[in-house]
């Protein structure tokens, strides 16, 4: 399933992301935003729920107008309330910190990845701004 969730990304169109920004992990996420300042949870949202790159291909959560969410991953309802907008930065730029065998696109990095698709193979699949942007959303999610 992982190596569809995969190979489906390599047909989606790309977005464009800018250079990777450098980032300090500590304890178990990143402190600081990636842009030197808080996304917008607005266009976060919109991220969220788009089909061609990120959360709701394998997440589920309180978006009763979105049919066909995902099922593969937790659901998002209370993402806020479980983690902390740091933990939720370094799961996006970075899930396979928290564990190894996940099948979660690794966001924001470009290297040493395998079953990449050839549209963001040397490149990120999110800019350091939509990562802020969906953190900025999933910290918003509290029960």
């Amino acid at each position: 399933m992982a190596a569809f969730i995969v190979a489906s990304l390599a047909f989606a169109s790309p977005i464009k992301a800018d250079e990777l920004a450098a980032y300090k992990i500590t304890g178990d996420g990143i402190a600081e935003p990636l842009t030197g300042s808080p996304g917008d949870a607005v266009r976060g949202r919109a991220l969220v729920l788009a089909r061609t790159t990120t959360c709701i291909l394998c997440h589920s959560g309180p978006f009763p107008e979105t049919r066909f969410q995902g099922d593969l991953a937790p659901d998002l309802t209370g993402a806020g309330n479980r983690w902390t907008a740091s933990q939720l930065r370094l799961r996006l730029v970075d899930a396979s910190r928290f564990n190894a065998e996940t099948i979660m696109p690794s966001y924001y990095r470009s290297g040493g990845l395998v079953r990449v698709g050839r549209n963001f193979a040397g490149k990120p699949i999110l800019s350091a701004a939509e990562i802020e942007d969906i953190v900025a959303f999933l910290a918003t999610l509290r029960d």
